[in-house]
């Protein structure tokens, strides 16, 4: 629900701006369904959770791309296959219970800040974010990649890309350090990861259109945990360096007359 709140809020001006420039129908398309994920950063088992998408479009436009671990963004800029502008997004936590020792929680953390990315045709598209987190973690976190997209307009989008994930000390120390205090209360060496990459991954991504009204959507990624994450007590006594997630979901287009 948190989330929906957040991407609800982050589209409401795109939605208004579409309104402004031009006065066509709108086209959105709702979706839900369930995925399997990991408990918590560096986990090695998988919970169940929601899973949800909105997407928004004018007249017989298609729908924009997006990729499955996109953030919610709002295009200030856009020109010449180029886009910018700000982006949000909602981090899980980390409770002492999920890991099974007392290694130190770290809360749920909205996360703001920007993106850019450049698409040099309808196949390739190139995107990195930088975020910041308000609260929880409190540190810098982002990410740079690609996408290869086969589409036929909204019948159906597939895409494929690696990843580069990357963050700086006080948010690797969140997830992957080992206080003093911590390293006295469960046994495990104390320990300091400093900032750079934590992971490397890959994403795909599939939308489906049954007819009009009715499709389907899903995804799955893998991530692998590298440099000072990976080495991290927390990762390598309770948790794993693989991190996988996969979802489906059924999909609802309906139209908002002008």
């Amino acid at each position: 629900m948190k989330r929906l709140l957040i991407a609800t809020a982050a589209l409401l001006p795109a939605w208004t701006m579409a309104s402004a420039q031009e006065n066509r129908d709108l086209r959105v398309r709702v979706g839900l369904g369930a995925q399997l994920r990991p408990e918590y950063y560096g986990a090695d088992k998988t919970e169940a959770a929601p899973l949800w998408e909105i997407d928004i479009a004018r007249g017989d436009d298609p729908f924009a791309f997006e990729a499955p671990d996109d953030a919610f963004a709002i295009s200030l800029i856009s020109e010449g296959g180029f886009s910018a502008g700000p982006v949000a997004n909602l981090a899980s936590g980390r409770k002492n219970s999920d890991v099974g020792a007392a290694v130190g929680k770290v809360k749920t953390t909205i996360e703001a800040g920007l993106f850019a990315q450049y698409e040099p045709s309808d196949s390739i598209r190139l995107r990195s974010e930088v975020r910041k987190g308000i609260g929880g973690h409190d540190g810098l976190v982002g990410s740079a990649g690609a996408d290869f997209v086969w589409r036929d307009g909204d019948n159906y989008v597939f895409s494929i890309g690696p990843r580069v994930l990357f963050s700086n000390a006080r948010y690797q120390r969140a997830f992957f350090g080992v206080t003093p205090a911590a390293a006295q209360a469960t046994g495990l060496p104390a320990y300091t990861p400093d900032g750079g990459m934590h992971a490397v991954a890959a994403t795909s991504g599939l939308t489906y259109q049954f007819n009009r009204d009715f499709g389907m959507f899903a995804f799955a990624r893998y991530e692998r945990l590298v440099g000072d994450a990976a080495k991290s007590p927390i990762v390598r006594q309770f948790g794993s360096r693989n991190q996988a997630s996969a979802g489906v979901g059924l999909t609802y287009t309906f139209t908002v007359k002008r």
